[in-house]
């Protein structure tokens, strides 16, 4: 049996396109599961060996409770890999209908965001309902019987289902793409998931089975230290890639959940952990941090 992978089901999520999109063929048992917080869970629990969870999207901004996932204190988790999906959404309806007829849209909570030119312009009448997932919504609306609902899903979850696109490309922007990570559960796993893309990164006239280097690599991190209340702390965490020329392309805060103004930051930087620099950096902020945990080092997409 082919190793098994978690992702945000029902069958026609944007979760299980980037996963057929980026495994190779057969090499893989998808697991459909019911929110992000199981797929996530389920690698930690160890009944799948990995999961492919969306972290970020390019309009709407990060995945907050994959983030929190990742950050919790238990720990266990590491990002193997990462995918980008070009992200398409359609508004689907169980037959054919005229938008003044729809009173209700559903989708997952993170997709409303993504289309308010769309609603505001042809909807502003409908409410807005959430959904675990887009494939649910689709699903909900094709075996409901009322005329007036309508999702924000795939025109995969529209054929699986068989209900109606009534619009397609209702997304404010043609750019719109979601990050998706591949999770593992850290330390256990023997190699990476089997994507059709082979990593990159090599340094240039590498032999065999030496560390990966360069641009072709990214290392996530989050930090957090009691020395975040005094002046310039971020800064002296932040300067120990910059004097070494590492990029970051990616810093945002997240609350630590206990009392206001107390945050924990997450980076992502360009260099694997086993380059020198990136290794030096990650420890030097050691010095100023009460935790730096890295959450993964591996191809970027």
């Amino acid at each position: 049996m082919p190793p098994r992978v978690g992702y945000l089901g029902p069958a026609g999520t944007f979760s299980e396109e980037a996963l057929l999109a980026s495994a190779v063929e057969g090499a893989v048992e998808p697991v459909a599961l019911g929110s992000i917080y199981e797929t996530v869970t389920a690698v930690r629990e160890g009944t799948v060996e990995w999961a492919l969870a969306p972290i970020e999207n390019s309009l709407d901004g990060s995945i907050t409770v994959t983030l929190d996932l990742l950050a919790d204190e238990r720990g266990g988790l590491e990002i193997v890999g990462e995918v980008l999906l070009s992200v398409r959404h359609s508004l689907i309806a169980r037959e054919a209908v005229e938008l003044s007829e729809i009173d209700t849209v559903l989708s997952h909570p993170q997709v409303p965001g993504q289309c308010t030119r769309f609603l505001r312009a042809e909807l502003a009448h409908a409410q807005v309902l959430p959904a675990s997932s887009t494939a649910e919504a689709v699903r909900l609306v094709a075996a409901g019987s009322e005329r007036g609902v309508a999702a924000l899903g795939t025109r995969l979850a529209a054929e699986i289902y068989g209900a109606v696109v009534l619009r397609a490309d209702v997304q404010d922007r043609d750019d719109n793409a979601t990050r998706f990570v591949w999770l593992a559960h850290a330390g256990e796993h023997t190699g990476g998931p089997p994507l059709r893309r082979a990593p990159t990164g090599a340094a240039p006239g590498a032999t065999e089975g030496a560390p990966p280097q360069g641009e072709g690599w990214k290392t996530s991190l989050v930090f957090w230290g009691a020395g975040a209340d005094s002046p310039g702390w971020l800064v002296r965490c932040l300067d120990e890639f910059a004097r070494r020329e590492i990029n970051l392309t990616k810093i945002e805060s997240r609350p630590m959940r206990e009392r206001l103004g107390h945050y924990m930051f997450f980076a992502d930087l360009q260099g694997s952990l086993q380059e020198e620099p990136v290794a030096s950096a990650v420890a030097g902020m050691r010095a100023f941090c009460q935790e730096v945990r890295v959450l993964g080092s591996y191809p970027a997409a």
